[in-house]
């Protein structure tokens, strides 16, 4: 329907995630709707627009657009800390309709989500700009979403060379993103990040939030 707002689902395997987005883009009522925010489980209503936030996910090449929309049409679009022009071209590739930084506020996330649909290519104007958009596992902690993001793949059991490939960044600043964030959460060992990691929401949900109509 002509004037309609968006109809928007938020996908990571984090519930805290997701939530932080959506209460972001509920302050927009009038321009997008967010029906539906999954965390490890797949889509499940008529949406026009993905938003697949990129914490301790597949990027890049990787993604699987197919299995992110489902049956549906909708669009999906990668919101993420990453922005190297590598990664945004490679996301593309696999069939994202556009890629946003998270440096954005979100009235600028709403108005890139409008011009995704409109049919636009949104891509991120610069490189690298760092961005704390939302919540994430661990900010309560004082962990950096570069550190969180580190500990959520430690938790999922990837070598700091996994890593590497997974969040696009060098090996040696993840040997220093792993540094830190044992000093904030007061450990000294992979092992016992893990464990802090689990008691403190490091552990990827299985949740889906279904919101009525007109909410």
């Amino acid at each position: 329907m002509e004037g309609a707002p968006l109809r928007v689902a938020v996908v990571n395997d984090y519930e805290i995630v997701v939530l932080g987005i959506g209460a972001v883009l509920e302050r927009f009522p009038d321009r997008v709707r967010v029906v539906e925010l999954d965390s490890g489980l797949p889509l499940e209503s008529e949406v026009d627009l993905v938003l697949y936030d990129s914490f301790g996910q597949a990027q890049g090449a990787a993604i699987d657009v197919a299995s992110l929309v489902g049956p549906t049409r909708a669009k999906v679009v990668i919101f993420s800390w990453n922005t190297q022009t590598e990664l945004v071209e490679q996301s593309l590739a696999a069939g994202a309709a556009g890629y946003i930084s998270k440096s954005v506020s979100g009235e600028e996330l709403v108005k890139l989500l409008e011009a995704v649909h409109a049919g636009e290519t949104v891509v991120p104007a610069v490189e690298d700009v760092e961005g704390t958009f939302g919540s994430w596992p661990g900010d309560d902690h004082g962990l950096t979403p570069r550190e969180a993001e580190v500990l959520a793949l430690i938790c999922q059991g990837l070598s700091n060379q996994e890593i590497t490939e997974r969040a696009f960044l060098s090996i040696n600043t993840v040997k220093s993103y792993v540094r830190t964030l044992y000093q904030k959460i007061g450990v000294d060992s992979r092992t016992r990040a893990v464990l802090w990691g689990i008691d403190h929401g490091f552990r990827p949900d299985r949740v889906r939030h279904l919101m009525p109509p007109g909410s």
